[in-house]
């Protein structure tokens, strides 16, 4: 299974964004996936996670404007941004935990294994 991200580009501030995660296998028996974001000197950071039940988590820098979303149907894990911040200019990776369990009550205490290339989003004011 191979993830990829699409989505990211020029962004004004204010503004919306989507980022999609296409996946060339099923994500149905994918119990985890998360986006991280990585700014320039910064660590890689985990902003959002979602379990196959829906459960999610948000990074209290994004809750309230980013949503974790998940298509099994369409193999696709989304991103939606609302009002985007300049603090938001990053690299997105989508990721996948393929080992975790069904029963997933903390998203963001996932193993993360499989990893998407990324896709570079830059907020312009």
């Amino acid at each position: 299974v191979h993830l990829v991200e699409s989505g990211g580009g020029l962004v004004q501030a204010g503004g919306p964004l989507r980022l999609s995660c296409g996946s060339s296998g099923s994500i149905f028996s994918i119990n985890v996936m998360g986006w991280y974001r990585q700014a320039p000197g910064n660590a890689r950071e985990l902003v959002a996670a979602i379990s196959r039940a829906n459960t999610t988590y948000y990074a209290d820098s994004v809750r309230g404007r980013f949503t974790i979303s998940r298509d099994d149907d369409r193999n696709t894990l989304y991103l939606r941004v609302i009002g985007v911040k300049s603090e938001d200019t990053a690299i997105y990776y989508c990721a996948a935990c393929t080992l975790c369990t069904p029963y997933v009550d903390r998203p963001e205490r996932a193993d993360f294994d499989l990893w998407g290339q990324g896709t570079q989003v830059t907020v312009s004011s």
